[in-house]
């Protein structure tokens, strides 16, 4: 199933992705830093949604309280609430 999420506190604006037998596929970022969106959705890719979460949770950016892992990690969150 494709899910999307808007993250806030931070430079992307749209995160999409599936999720298949609790496997994380085609994760995509619409705006922020390119090549690290892109190294993310590439780690991402295959992984087991619940492990993700528990590795990407908390991390942040900067002087921001969250980053795009961190707000992935929201985003994987949600879609396993469903």
């Amino acid at each position: 199933m494709t899910y999307q999420y808007t993250p806030s506190g931070v430079c992307s604006r749209k995160i999409t992705f599936d999720i298949e037998n609790g496997i994380i596929h085609n994760v995509s970022f619409e705006g922020g830093c390119n090549g690290n969106a892109k190294g993310l959705s590439a780690l991402a890719e295959g992984m087991d949604a619940k492990e993700a979460i528990g590795r990407l949770r908390g991390i942040t950016c900067g002087f921001k309280d969250t980053s795009c892992p961190d707000q992935l990690s929201k985003a994987l969150e949600k879609a396993l609430e469903k």
